[in-house]
Protein backbone atom coordinates (compact mmCIF):
# COMPACT_ATOMS: atom_id res chain seq x y z
CA UNK A 1 0.00 0.00 0.00
CA UNK A 2 1.43 3.37 -1.05
CA UNK A 3 1.69 5.47 2.01
CA UNK A 4 3.15 9.37 1.91
CA UNK A 5 4.39 10.52 4.97
CA UNK A 6 3.28 14.16 5.84
CA UNK A 7 2.10 15.66 2.41
CA UNK A 8 1.66 18.95 4.68
CA UNK A 9 4.77 19.47 5.86
CA UNK A 10 5.03 23.02 7.40
CA UNK A 11 9.15 23.40 6.59
CA UNK A 12 8.42 27.00 8.81
CA UNK A 13 7.01 25.14 11.90
CA UNK A 14 8.05 26.87 15.49
CA UNK A 15 8.44 24.60 18.48
CA UNK A 16 9.95 25.15 21.72
CA UNK A 17 12.91 23.05 22.45
CA UNK A 18 16.50 22.87 23.73
CA UNK A 19 19.17 22.03 22.26
CA UNK A 20 19.98 20.29 25.45
CA UNK A 21 17.22 17.90 24.44
CA UNK A 22 18.29 17.42 20.61
CA UNK A 23 21.78 16.12 21.64
CA UNK A 24 21.68 12.85 22.47
CA UNK A 25 22.39 11.52 25.78
CA UNK A 26 24.99 9.05 25.23
CA UNK A 27 26.69 11.18 22.35
CA UNK A 28 30.81 10.87 22.34
CA UNK A 29 30.34 15.09 22.70
CA UNK A 30 28.24 15.03 25.97
CA UNK A 31 30.67 12.66 27.64
CA UNK A 32 33.37 14.87 26.69
CA UNK A 33 31.75 17.81 28.14
CA UNK A 34 30.86 15.73 30.92
CA UNK A 35 34.59 14.81 31.72
CA UNK A 36 36.63 17.96 31.24
CA UNK A 37 36.32 21.26 32.33
CA UNK A 38 37.72 23.50 29.58
CA UNK A 39 37.80 26.70 31.85
CA UNK A 40 41.21 26.17 32.72
CA UNK A 41 42.35 27.17 29.06
CA UNK A 42 41.36 30.50 29.93
CA UNK A 43 44.22 31.10 32.29
CA UNK A 44 46.83 29.27 29.73
CA UNK A 45 45.35 32.09 26.86
CA UNK A 46 44.96 35.12 29.19
CA UNK A 47 48.33 36.94 28.44
CA UNK A 48 47.86 36.52 24.47
CA UNK A 49 44.32 38.88 24.80
CA UNK A 50 44.40 42.70 25.07
CA UNK A 51 41.54 43.65 27.55
CA UNK A 52 40.73 47.13 26.31
CA UNK A 53 41.84 47.17 22.89
CA UNK A 54 40.86 45.60 19.24
CA UNK A 55 38.17 43.45 18.12
CA UNK A 56 35.88 41.08 20.15
CA UNK A 57 38.10 37.42 19.88
CA UNK A 58 36.22 33.95 19.39
CA UNK A 59 35.78 32.08 22.72
CA UNK A 60 39.57 30.18 23.71
CA UNK A 61 37.92 27.20 24.27
CA UNK A 62 35.40 27.15 20.97
CA UNK A 63 39.14 27.62 19.29
CA UNK A 64 40.10 24.46 20.87
CA UNK A 65 37.08 22.50 20.50
CA UNK A 66 36.81 23.28 16.92
CA UNK A 67 39.87 21.01 15.98
CA UNK A 68 38.44 18.42 19.03
CA UNK A 69 35.44 17.94 16.57
CA UNK A 70 37.44 17.49 13.30
CA UNK A 71 39.89 14.88 14.22
CA UNK A 72 37.24 13.00 16.43
CA UNK A 73 34.75 12.34 13.43
CA UNK A 74 37.07 12.50 10.78
CA UNK A 75 36.70 15.62 8.62
CA UNK A 76 39.34 16.21 6.58
CA UNK A 77 39.52 19.63 6.25
CA UNK A 78 38.64 23.48 8.53
CA UNK A 79 36.30 24.51 6.08
CA UNK A 80 34.25 21.44 5.87
CA UNK A 81 34.13 21.55 9.84
CA UNK A 82 32.50 24.82 9.89
CA UNK A 83 30.07 23.67 6.91
CA UNK A 84 29.45 20.85 9.48
CA UNK A 85 28.97 22.95 12.34
CA UNK A 86 26.63 25.10 11.16
CA UNK A 87 23.82 22.34 10.69
CA UNK A 88 24.91 19.74 13.55
CA UNK A 89 23.30 20.29 16.41
CA UNK A 90 25.58 18.06 18.48
CA UNK A 91 28.67 20.10 17.35
CA UNK A 92 26.74 23.40 18.61
CA UNK A 93 25.94 22.49 21.70
CA UNK A 94 29.45 21.48 22.48
CA UNK A 95 30.29 24.52 21.21
CA UNK A 96 27.68 26.74 23.20
CA UNK A 97 26.28 28.17 20.52
CA UNK A 98 22.63 28.38 20.22
CA UNK A 99 20.65 27.76 16.35
CA UNK A 100 20.47 31.41 15.82
CA UNK A 101 24.64 32.42 16.40
CA UNK A 102 26.80 32.70 13.74
CA UNK A 103 29.52 29.81 13.27
CA UNK A 104 33.11 31.85 12.60
CA UNK A 105 34.36 31.49 8.72
CA UNK A 106 36.91 29.06 8.68
CA UNK A 107 39.44 31.90 8.07
CA UNK A 108 38.39 33.59 10.95
CA UNK A 109 38.67 30.83 12.95
CA UNK A 110 42.26 29.83 10.94
CA UNK A 111 44.17 33.56 11.99
CA UNK A 112 42.60 33.49 15.49
CA UNK A 113 43.80 30.05 16.07
CA UNK A 114 47.65 30.82 14.46
CA UNK A 115 47.36 34.27 16.90
CA UNK A 116 46.30 32.69 19.97
CA UNK A 117 48.67 29.96 19.81
CA UNK A 118 51.97 31.34 18.73
CA UNK A 119 53.24 29.69 21.32
CA UNK A 120 53.59 26.26 20.73
CA UNK A 121 53.94 25.35 24.92
CA UNK A 122 50.42 26.86 25.43
CA UNK A 123 48.77 24.07 22.92
CA UNK A 124 50.93 21.25 23.93
CA UNK A 125 49.99 22.08 27.71
CA UNK A 126 45.94 22.38 26.38
CA UNK A 127 46.32 18.68 24.57
CA UNK A 128 48.53 17.46 27.85
CA UNK A 129 45.26 18.69 29.97
CA UNK A 130 42.73 17.35 28.07
CA UNK A 131 44.64 13.63 27.32
CA UNK A 132 45.49 13.61 30.63
CA UNK A 133 41.80 14.51 31.96
CA UNK A 134 40.13 11.80 29.49
CA UNK A 135 42.46 9.01 30.68
CA UNK A 136 41.89 9.59 34.08
CA UNK A 137 37.96 9.39 33.60
CA UNK A 138 38.32 6.36 30.80
CA UNK A 139 38.01 8.33 27.51
CA UNK A 140 40.47 6.77 25.92
CA UNK A 141 42.04 3.37 26.35
CA UNK A 142 45.76 3.33 26.52
CA UNK A 143 46.12 -0.56 26.12
CA UNK A 144 45.77 -0.27 22.43
CA UNK A 145 47.87 2.16 20.39
CA UNK A 146 47.23 2.97 16.81
CA UNK A 147 49.79 4.59 13.87
CA UNK A 148 49.14 5.33 10.77
CA UNK A 149 51.34 3.51 8.60
CA UNK A 150 50.37 4.90 5.17
CA UNK A 151 52.75 4.81 2.50
CA UNK A 152 53.65 7.97 0.48
CA UNK A 153 56.32 9.00 -2.09
CA UNK A 154 59.20 10.31 -0.29
CA UNK A 155 60.97 13.13 -2.28
CA UNK A 156 64.20 11.39 -2.06
CA UNK A 157 66.86 10.35 -4.43
CA UNK A 158 66.41 6.86 -6.61
CA UNK A 159 69.86 6.73 -7.26
CA UNK A 160 71.27 6.64 -3.97
CA UNK A 161 69.70 3.43 -2.66
CA UNK A 162 71.68 1.42 -0.22
CA UNK A 163 70.82 -2.35 0.29
CA UNK A 164 71.88 -2.85 3.73
CA UNK A 165 70.73 -4.57 6.58
CA UNK A 166 70.08 -2.79 10.38
CA UNK A 167 69.75 -4.06 13.71
CA UNK A 168 66.79 -3.12 15.90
Amino acid sequence: MFHQENPNYNRNQVGFYSLDELVPKDHLLRQIDEAIDFSFIYDLVKDSYCADNGRPSLDPVMLVKIPMIQCLFGIRSMRQTIKDIEVNVAYRWFLGLTLEDKVPHFTTYGKNYSRRFQDKQVIEAIFSHILGLCLNVGLIDPTEIFVDGTHIKAAANNHKYINQEVDA
